[in-house]
């Protein structure tokens, strides 16, 4: 009996542990800048097996006001709208928390930046990080899981 209690509890550490270094669901990203929420992005996994995040919201602001269109970006992003706008695409995991190899599009400017990505141990916060040529070249947001 206590041999059966234990497999249990390790089986379910390993489903928690799974569920941890999932990134799909539903993220608030945050501006690295004013600490202000910017939009939320619903991360997908893709048949490829790499992950991609659209905007489906754009949270409001005091003082700004969004753009509804992608009227700077490169193709194939050109003139369309920022809502259900794919921003994360080609992001795989390499290993337990880990993600690297995707491009992020930053709407407002219009720039493609490479992507690589960490989960917290808790599975609630995924720190991004966009850059340039090398990851040193670059900026770090946190985006917050939304429950």
């Amino acid at each position: 009996m206590g041999k059966i209690f234990i497999g249990a509890l390790l089986l379910l550490g390993i489903n928690t542990a799974t569920f941890a270094a999932d990134i799909t669901g539903l993220w608030q990203t945050i501006d690295d800048k004013t600490g202000a929420p910017k939009a939320q992005v619903e991360i997908r996994k893709e048949a490829n097996g790499t992950y991609a995040g659209k905007i489906i919201k754009v949270t409001p602001r005091p003082g700004y006001t969004p753009k509804e269109i992608c009227d700077n970006c490169p193709a194939p992003y050109t003139n369309k709208p920022i809502l259900g706008l794919d921003i994360a695409t080609g992001l795989k995991q390499v290993d337990g928390l880990n993600y690297t190899g995707g491009k992020i599009l930053d709407p407002n400017t219009g720039k493609v930046y490479g992507l690589k990505a960490k989960l917290s141990s808790t599975g609630k916060r995924l720190h991004m990080r966009g850059y340039l040529g090398v990851s040193a070249l670059g900026r770090n947001q946190i985006w917050i899981r939304v429950e």
